[in-house]
């Protein structure tokens, strides 16, 4: 995220949490989501509120598609300070809320929903926190450099506007239906170089990269054996990047070590995407290295 929004992400948090630091009611949070179950946002949230002498309660909620209207509405009649939204919510959403963030809107996804006193504002803080983190573990200067992008769904819609931000040199979208990642490539023309191709076209493409960056589930728990791409076909000494986080090394990410690439697992996206939501809804500097530390041990018992 460049500082300007970075300044603009801070100035919100801090107006959005005012009315809740004069009234100092508990801070009632949650995430929505089918399924649910597996969502570590709960002890991620709850490790964070008590970091910061906070009281309230973050709780998972599982919603069914056809109730998703009546949970935001009980957002709204219960006092929720705010929500996270997970999958396959994320789009549907916005049709429920007062306002959407510029960002949100663009990228046409929300995963963190904010209550001011009854007016819901849904913003995506998974692309601004997955860049942080990438750039704070394995990249640090992004501009002019050339990613390869695999998958074209929501969750690389996040990542490829956040990313254009850093002004990468070209980004190229690869996916099994090529016709989708040239129709993203085109909607987003005005904001950088962007292309799209086919996974069969890989073998031209792949030379030429300094960055590679999975948004695909292939590879993930379960299936910790597959991997999204051939990998002979990587370049050694680049920077490979799995959005992935359960396994924290998938199979992308064990070969491309092995050629000497610096690996990027998703864990760090996904506490950096907490960390905004938990700052929007608290005005407060999120505790990251608790937030983190929480999830691993969860993650290893």
């Amino acid at each position: 995220m460049g500082d300007r929004e970075q300044a603009n992400h801070e100035k919100r948090g801090e107006a959005q949490a005012s009315e809740y630091e004069s009234t100092k009611q508990p801070l009632l949070l949650g995430v929505i989501g089918d399924p649910i179950q597996h969502s570590k946002s709960p002890v991620m949230h709850t490790t964070a509120l008590q970091a910061c002498g906070l009281t309230g309660a973050y709780l998972p909620f599982h919603v069914k598609g056809n109730r998703l209207e009546e949970a935001i509405r009980g957002i709204r009649a219960l006092g929720f300070r705010g929500i996270n939204v997970t999958v396959p919510h994320k789009v549907e959403v916005m049709n429920y809320l007062d306002h959407i963030d510029e960002g949100a809107r663009l990228i046409g996804a929300v995963n963190t929903i904010v209550n001011d006193g009854g007016v819901l504002t849904g913003y995506n803080t998974d692309g601004i926190g997955y860049i942080r983190s990438l750039k704070e573990e394995a990249a640090p200067e992004l501009k002019g450099k050339r990613v390869l992008v695999l998958g074209c769904g929501g969750a690389a819609r996040g990542i490829v506007y956040a990313l254009l931000q850093e002004a990468p040199g070209r980004v190229t979208i690869a996916n099994r239906t090529a016709a989708k990642a040239q129709e993203l490539a085109a909607e987003w023309s005005q904001l950088g170089n962007l292309t799209g191709c086919s996974m069969e076209e890989l073998a031209e493409v792949l030379p030429e990269v300094d960055l590679i960056i999975n948004t695909t589930s292939v590879g993930m728990h379960p299936h910790v054996s597959d991997c999204p791409l051939d990998m002979r076909l990587i370049p050694e000494g680049i920077v490979v990047s799995d959005l992935i986080y359960n396994p924290l090394k998938t199979e992308l990410l064990v070969q491309a070590e092995a050629k000497g690439c610096t690996i990027h697992s998703g864990l760090g996206m996904f506490i950096y995407q907490g960390a905004y939501a938990f700052e929007h809804w608290t005005g407060l500097t999120a505790p990251v290295d608790a937030m983190r530390a929480a999830v691993l041990e969860s993650m290893n018992q």
